[in-house]
């Protein structure tokens, strides 16, 4: 079978980092981060296009300095179980943190929105990128990079031995012989690990799709590693196509160093495109927006998030950037390190880091309908990505690319034409993961191992 692209949505609502100024659109309602009928119109949105999964990213720390999206906006499983009654198709994709939450309490929070999707949940697998998210769980400092990937490694394998709690026969609701539950398909847990002790079992079955699948943004060498391990889903960075198609190798390479079939992790590649009827007036508006969510002081204020929330506004703007390194090391590490190295390779000033990491990436996909499907065609073969994890400032902008850009996706042959499955691991292309006990138990008796997609 051919490769086919995956489209996800992303939804901004008022804007988060490089779109400061997205909440003064006169088009964007300034409630959009607090009102269901936000998402469940782009969910709905996307599931019109045949788009794959509507995804929602989640943070559970901010102060005054934060985007306006972040000030206010909805816990992503809420909001979920919510769009999900008003959708049939598309994949549900909830951000969730594996360093605060409990593996017994969000295995049963996304295995409920699971079986209220009837198949079409995900999990985005983060550790917390802002370091005073600790002081919100009654922690004194946040955690190191080792202690939250490890834990985030035993959390995932912790949920997913609580989703294979029951055999998916293990109801087989007998009136006749009074039977509900059959017990010798009901498995406790007894999990002891560095991180965990969880007994089990999980109150709730197997969903169609079997469980949730697993997305993870790793960009770090401990977040390639475990997205390697462990994801379905990647949401990667993008930058430069050079960039992409290294990222996507290395994924893939490691993915396959576990004895994983590489072809069952697909990788997205966030994007921002602006379609217009021209090339030109598209880089007219890419210009224009630069110039609306252009804001120092919020840059500055910005710039300390990947530093531990630190406060540069103490230091003189025009002064060499301080050295403050060392505050990233249970941060955000990895931006933060290119910004110091890049910082001291060209002997740069902390007013000239701030407004250089307050600017937007140029995205690479502005132009006409034509161009940018000739670049997302470019990309998708060039080994890119398996997928893009699309944004758009507005509905205008989503309704132009639907419009203009996915015919052309479509008769090119690139993208679907109608929904494969009724659930997420079937759209992906992704098996349906056996029970682990119902593969022991076919192991024993010599029973075909594979499983149908689902």
């Amino acid at each position: 079978m051919p490769r086919k692209l995956h489209l996800a949505l992303h939804p901004y609502g008022v804007g988060g980092p490089g779109q400061h100024g997205l909440w003064k659109d006169p088009t964007v309602a300034k409630n959009a981060g607090v009102d269901i009928n936000y998402y469940i119109g782009q969910a709905q949105a996307a599931e019109q296009a045949l788009f794959d999964a509507f995804f929602i990213v989640d943070s559970q720390f901010i102060n005054a300095t934060y985007p306006a999206h972040y000030l206010n906006r909805l816990e992503p499983l809420t909001l979920l179980s919510a769009v999900a009654t008003h959708t049939r198709r598309i994949g549900l994709v909830a951000t969730a943190s594996s360093t605060y939450n409990s593996p017994f309490n969000l295995a049963r929070r996304l295995a409920s929105l699971d079986h209220i999707s009837a198949g079409r949940a995900g999990w985005n697998v983060v550790t917390s990128f802002d370091t005073g998210t600790a002081g919100n769980f009654g922690l004194d400092a946040h955690l190191d990079y080792a202690t939250r990937y490890g834990r985030a490694l035993e959390f995932v394998e912790v949920a997913r031995g609580l989703w294979d709690s029951y055999e998916d026969d293990a109801f087989p609701a007998d009136v006749e012989r009074g039977v509900f539950l059959d017990p010798t398909r009901l498995h406790t847990l007894d999990h002891v690990g560095e991180h965990f002790r969880v007994a089990g079992p999980l109150n709730l079955s197997r969903s169609p799709q079997g469980r949730p699948v697993i997305f993870q943004a790793g960009v770090s060498e401990e977040g390639r590693a475990l997205a390697a391990r462990v994801a379905e889903g990647v949401y990667a960075p993008g930058g430069s196509l050079r960039q992409a198609r290294e990222y996507y190798a290395d994924i893939k390479r490691r993915t396959a160093s576990h004895g994983r079939d590489p072809e069952h992790i697909k990788i997205f590649v966030h994007a921002d495109p602006i379609v217009r009827p021209t090339d030109e007036k598209a880089g007219r508006r890419e210009q224009e927006i630069r110039e609306e969510d252009r804001d120092f002081e919020r840059d500055l204020a910005l710039l300390g998030r990947s530093f531990g929330a630190y406060d540069f506004s103490e230091h003189d703007l025009d002064a060499p950037f301080p050295e403050v390194g060392h505050l990233a090391e249970k941060g955000g590490r990895t931006g933060a390190a290119k910004i110091v190295e890049r910082a001291r390779a060209e002997g740069l000033t902390l007013r000239q880091v701030a407004a250089l990491a307050g600017e937007s990436r140029r995205s690479p996909f502005v132009g006409a309908p034509q161009t940018v499907a000739d670049t997302i065609e470019e990309w998708f073969g060039a080994g890119a990505f398996d997928g893009l994890n699309l944004a758009f400032r507005n509905d205008e902008d989503l309704g132009r690319f639907v419009e203009g850009v996915v015919p052309l996706l479509r008769k090119r042959g690139l993208f679907r034409t109608e929904y494969e499955a009724d659930t997420l691991r079937g759209n992906l292309g992704l098996p349906v993961p056996a029970n682990r006990h119902s593969r022991a138990a076919d192991a024993v008796n010599g029973k075909d191992l594979d499983r149908p997609r689902g």
